[in-house]
């Protein structure tokens, strides 16, 4: 015996599979006809890649003290120009205070690695000190880290107090240089907290403070700020061709001359800028890739002055799409947080 309503059921639930099974037909073919007709307008822009775009450089974590001067172009005047302050008898504090302000990417702490490490710097002053104060710009951490430096080993949980006493005895009467890098912070009582632990020095004793922001340049200078600038046409030309070009094969540039003018203006003179461009080059070895990068990814850069992200972005999009996985997952952690491998790993 069978149940006459079971039945239908079971007809009517087939009849409506195979409807679903059809129209799911329809529209695979539909979306294929449709694929079928955009590929020949290209009308995503995309471009074909035999393989992954490498780049000539890693990105580095925190800063430090060391520079190859070799590497740097178009920065000689702005060396000497912050040496002769580092230098001068006649400045009438005991320690003296000049920021470096630039926007991002213009090097800032490139030019005061040059400083650091130059022969007359080295031998004019006693102590010579790095710290990279970042975003995280704490009093007491800026102690620890001193003292990190001075002692090559890092403080042990010790309290305040007896942590300005050990700053006082390392630079109490000695003539200091002490390198402050990428600070961020506009909270003038913080600085000023951090000042009256620094004036220990003996006279002739110099800050030098990198930022980008002139709110900072304006809490911290006691002289007025050196403001850097961006590199001048044929500078910028000669790190392009640096960047972009094999070594001892500079001369092939002439080729590509005709391409110089767009690139240098999208760069603005910001070396960063024009290291990224160049180092996306260095792989393309025709005209038809320089026309194409030229096309199709320079050409969608906003020129901006004070931005070069747009152009930053460029070398991630360059990058193996394993790594753009891994990147992103990096940018989960605070900047200068020492992320652990193991946990980035299972993330």
């Amino acid at each position: 015996m069978f149940d006459a309503d079971d039945l239908l059921d079971d007809m009517f639930t087939e009849a409506l599979q195979r409807e679903v099974m059809t129209q799911d037909k329809k529209a695979k073919e539909a979306m294929r006809e449709r694929l079928v007709a955009i590929a020949p307008n290209r009308q995503f822009h995309l471009e074909e890649r035999c393989e992954e775009t490498q780049l000539r450089y890693k990105a580095i974590e925190q800063t430090h003290s060391l520079v190859c001067a070799e590497d740097v172009i178009g920065r000689e005047d702005d060396k000497k120009e912050i040496i002769g302050f580092l230098l001068n008898p006649n400045v009438k504090d005991n320690v003296s205070i000049l920021p470096i302000v630039g926007i991002g990417g213009l090097g800032k702490t490139t030019i005061a690695q040059l400083v650091f490490n130059d022969e007359v710097i080295k031998k004019h002053f006693e102590e010579k000190l790095w710290v990279c104060a970042s975003e995280n710009f704490e009093v007491k951490i800026i102690v620890e880290k001193i003292l990190q430096r001075v002692k090559n080993r890092k403080p042990e949980n010790l309290e305040m107090n007896t942590l300005v006493n050990n700053l006082w005895k390392e630079i109490s009467g000695k003539r200091y240089l002490l390198v402050l890098d990428d600070v961020w912070n506009e909270d003038h009582e913080k600085w000023f907290s951090l000042k009256n632990l620094l004036m220990g020095g003996a006279r002739g004793s110099r800050i030098l403070v990198t930022t980008h922001s002139k709110i900072v340049a304006k809490i911290t200078q006691t002289i007025l700020p050196h403001f850097l600038k961006g590199l001048d046409a044929q500078k910028s030309w000669s790190l392009f061709k640096k960047m972009a070009f094999v070594e001892g094969e500079e001369s092939k540039s002439a080729y590509f001359v005709e391409f110089r003018k767009e690139i240098l203006k999208k760069c603005v003179g910001i070396p960063l800028a024009i290291r990224t461009i160049g180092s996306l080059l260095y792989f393309k070895n025709s005209k038809i890739e320089w026309l194409s990068f030229k096309n199709n990814e320079l050409s969608k850069i906003p020129q901006k002055e004070t931005d070069i992200l747009p152009t930053l972005k460029l070398s991630y999009d360059h990058l193996p799409s394993h790594l753009k996985q891994c990147f992103s997952y990096c940018s989960l952690f605070p900047k200068n947080y020492k992320i652990n491998k193991s946990c980035l790993i299972k993330m």
